[in-house]
């Protein structure tokens, strides 16, 4: 019989004395904060990575407030259900900040009391908190005070398991499709501009990940190009992929809609080729590349973005993309250097 890890040790062999997880939860994300709290973190000096947006699962909230679940309690008031409200099914957004060995308590100063109302100008929750305490427990509620950080290295050693390790329920590919948004994309800023597109086109989108390309994800992702290589004879394609996308950034997502979305999705791309792509098509409306220029230049088309062709394709994406272990996120990074007075 297997062992459970002691006392919330999801993962070993990792320094979480320099690793938080920041979670914004839904209020930052209702009020379009996110984005700011995770600058703010940043020109704090922390390195802020792998931004995710999660809906929050039962589990999820349960085991990130366990202190709260099972510490004392006001007399009648019902924490569970109350916290089950506050997260259960909404959005929340989770990254990593990294920093130097004390960095729980310095994120700590950095977002301010845990009521908005006594926070001190110039942190997160003082500056941008509209709620107070007082008024949450008048409207029987938790308060909505923006951000969480890990408290210690044992709380984000057992958070990071929560949202990074295995967070990923593995979808309905009937009805789900991976989006990756290419080097190209990342590199003239236009992935919020693709994905938006594929909102309004009726899709959900979740998941966002930013990722640094593995050869062998590339490989396994444009496998078809490989094996019939020799159509393509003006290009060697192996070299062409590893040029393309190796070492480079890509962002990926999932689109989920009604069953059979995957052609729906593949129109609102557009042709490979962005010449002959139709307006109103994202590659159309968006492409700065030709198949006639890639030629010319023996490299891949740049045409932004990649969709799943069918619930199969969407599978192999998904555990190209999704499936690996996420361990290899904490990585040790380069400890950021802290602004000094001088700087402000």
């Amino acid at each position: 019989m297997s062992r459970k890890p002691p006392g919330g040790a999801v993962v070993e062999g990792v320094d979480f004395d320099r690793w938080a997880v920041v979670l914004c939860k839904p209020d930052a994300v209702e009020r379009g904060l996110v984005e700011l709290v995770l600058a703010r973190i940043a020109e704090a000096g922390f390195t802020v990575v792998e931004r995710r947006d999660v809906v929050v699962q039962p589990w999820q909230a349960h085991v990130a407030y366990r202190n709260l679940l099972t510490g004392p309690r006001a007399l009648g008031v019902d924490v569970p259900a109350l916290l089950d409200k506050a997260f259960v099914g909404r959005p929340v957004a989770v990254a990593l900040a990294y920093g130097t060995p004390g960095t729980h308590s310095l994120l700590r100063r950095l977002i301010g009391h845990t009521d908005p109302a006594a926070a001190v100008t110039g942190t997160i929750r003082g500056d941008l908190g509209e709620d107070t305490l007082s008024e949450a427990r008048a409207q029987q509620r938790l308060v909505r005070n923006l951000v969480h950080t890990s408290d210690d290295p044992e709380a984000a050693r057992r958070e990071f398991g929560v949202w990074f390790s295995g967070g990923h329920e593995v979808p309905d590919f009937a009805g789900c499709s991976v989006v990756l948004c290419k080097p190209d994309a990342v590199e003239r800023g236009l992935v919020a501009e693709v994905l938006d597109r594929v909102r309004a086109a009726g899709f959900t989108v979740s998941d966002p990940v930013d990722v640094l390309v593995q050869p062998w994800q590339i490989h396994v992702h444009y496998w078809d190009l490989l094996v019939d290589a020799d159509w393509f004879p003006d290009r060697e394609i192996p070299a062409c992929l590893d040029a393309e996308y190796a070492g480079k950034h890509v962002s990926v997502a999932l689109a989920h809609a009604e069953p059979g979305c995957h052609g729906r999705l593949r129109q609102l791309l557009g042709h490979f080729d962005p010449m002959y792509a139709a307006p109103g098509t994202i590659r159309g409306d968006l492409g700065a590349d030709s198949l006639e220029a890639a030629v010319v230049k023996k490299r891949l088309v740049r045409n932004l973005v990649h969709t799943s062709d069918d619930p199969e394709a969407a599978r192999r994406d998904f555990g190209t993309w999704f499936g690996a272990g996420r361990r290899a996120l904490l990585t040790p990074l380069p400890v950021p250097a802290r602004p000094t007075s001088a700087d402000h």
